[in-house]
């Protein structure tokens, strides 16, 4: 009896291993066969797919968007195909022009890029194309527009500096990282901006710390996908829920919480008569939650993380430039004198406005942006396109052109931008930074108000020392420019006759 008992135990536990044992085969065959299709689809033994796949680039390049400025300034058409990729990448004007504008319903976001960010930017307005896109586009439009929008909109910042910025940097420890006190600053304003809601006011269902940290993850690992040498990579990922793509989906479902919490208290304040965006969209799309946090998390990865990006590299750079600080500060007591500055003053800081923009010809906040080729096409510069290929402009690259920018390309020199003392615009299509044509950034005009606001308020009470002065900037992987080691700086009171803010 024991015997045959033991036999009967012995099988139910052999048994009872088959599921896994099954599983474990089935996963190791999924595997051998995707490894070989990917092999097969993206191998290619040319230099620089080579160097693209085994990191080699690292040796001679710390960020990924210098590479690219390499391969595109020794291209004699400052267009590149990366083969493993699919991507033709270019930083010629022309063509840039010809993608955004001439040939503009050629080149959509399209469905396998759309797909790169679904999980993370949905039905947001930078991820569709056609009626969901010019639907977003047309509300997005008509609020931005308004006057009465950008007056409250320089409000609302000029609020947040005086009660919340300020204080921060004046109370700060010897060292603080800049880059994190402009994100939860721009985070704050996005918030009363396109919300109307106050962040920091709200019932939440999780901290708001982990909301943001969920944020920027989200966007890394996203950014991540567009790395792979094929699509098949993340998808594969996915679907077993391991790795960067398990992370990504709680990431994902932290984030969808809090969103669903500003909808909730959006909706318990009242949005019929909200002049904010999301009462807009929410007057119009009704109950469509999932829609609506889609749009959340378009609008802060907008006014939040670019904003951040580009007051972080203004920062650097005027740190690194003293003459340019003082410039600044001449031009400031100039046009707005002791007191703090109004929005029309603002406007009238032509100075402050090359500075702005030179920084971002040098440090775009999105260094390089997408497009898919629909059918078979020639760009200007005689480049044959495939349709199904992937088509970048390089805004990163195309500041660092001396056919573009002249034989000081490389240098900070925002007097460039100034003709008889006023500031003077280039060709959208040859600085792409707020995109061009007809997807052209409508939250141009305020990005750039919160940006000079927060730069000459900043500037006239403060001085910046920078931790690591000689510490070029290395980037992280993310859909903005973020600095991989934040910017560690000591801030400085500025004893002088202009740091009236009441």
């Amino acid at each position: 009896m024991e015997s045959a008992s033991s036999i009967v135990q012995y099988s139910h536990a052999s048994w009872s291993w088959l599921p896994i044992i099954s599983s474990l085969s089935f996963i190791t065959s999924f595997m051998l066969l995707f490894l070989t299709v990917v092999r097969k689809r993206v191998w290619c033994d040319c230099e620089i797919c080579e160097s693209y796949s085994e990191s080699r680039w690292r040796i001679q390049f710390h960020n990924l968007c210098d590479w690219y400025t390499h391969l595109l300034k020794n291209s004699p058409n400052r267009t590149v195909h990366i083969h493993v990729l699919n991507n033709t990448i270019t930083a010629n004007p022309e063509n840039v022009e010809y993608m955004l504008k001439t040939r503009f319903d050629n080149f959509p976001k399209g469905k396998p890029f759309s797909a790169i960010l679904g999980d993370f930017l949905g039905r947001g307005i930078f991820n569709v194309d056609g009626t969901f896109w010019r639907f977003q586009r047309k509300m997005a439009s008509l609020e931005l527009g308004r006057v009465s929008t950008r007056a409250y909109s320089f409000q609302v910042v000029s609020v947040e500096i005086l009660q919340r910025l300020m204080p921060l940097l004046a109370s700060a420890a010897e060292i603080v990282d800049l880059q994190e006190v402009f994100r939860r600053f721009s985070f704050d304003c996005i918030s009363r901006l396109s919300f109307g809601l106050d962040p920091t006011e709200l019932e939440l269902s999780l901290p708001l710390s982990e909301f943001i940290a969920s944020f920027d993850l989200a966007s890394k690992l996203s950014a991540e996908r567009a790395l792979a040498t094929s699509p098949m990579v993340w998808k594969a990922k996915r679907f077993l829920n391991i790795g960067s793509e398990r992370r990504l989906r709680r990431a994902i479902r932290t984030i969808h919480v809090v969103a669903r919490d500003f909808i909730r208290e959006r909706r318990k304040v009242g949005f019929s008569d909200g002049q904010d965006l999301l009462s807009r969209f929410m007057s119009s799309v009704g109950d469509d939650d999932k829609f609506l946090v889609d749009i959340i998390v378009s609008f802060l990865l907008a006014g939040r993380d670019t904003v951040a990006s580009a007051l972080t590299s203004f920062f650097w750079l005027v740190a690194c430039h003293p003459e340019v600080e003082a410039a600044i500060l001449k031009e400031a007591e100039e046009v707005i004198g002791v007191d703090s500055a109004g929005c029309d003053q603002v406007k009238e800081l032509h100075y402050l406005h090359a500075v702005v923009f030179e920084i971002m010809r040098l440090y775009p906040p999105i260094q390089f942006d997408s497009k898919y080729c629909v059918e078979d096409d020639v760009l200007p510069d005689g480049s044959f396109v495939k349709g199904g290929t992937r088509v970048t402009f390089h805004p990163y690259a195309m500041g660092r052109m001396e056919e573009i920018w002249g034989s000081d390309c490389l240098e900070f020199k925002p007097q460039r931008w100034i003709r008889h003392g006023v500031f003077v615009h280039e060709n959208t299509f040859k600085c792409p930074i707020f995109q061009a044509g007809i997807r052209v950034c409508l939250g141009k005009e305020l990005a750039l108000m919160e940006i000079k606001t927060v730069a000459v308020s900043v500037l006239r009470r403060f001085r910046i020392e920078l931790a690591q002065p000689d510490h070029p900037p290395r980037f992280s992987p993310g859909l903005t420019a973020t600095f991989r080691d934040g910017l560690p700086a000591r801030i400085r009171p500025r004893s002088s006759n202009y740091t009236n803010f009441n």
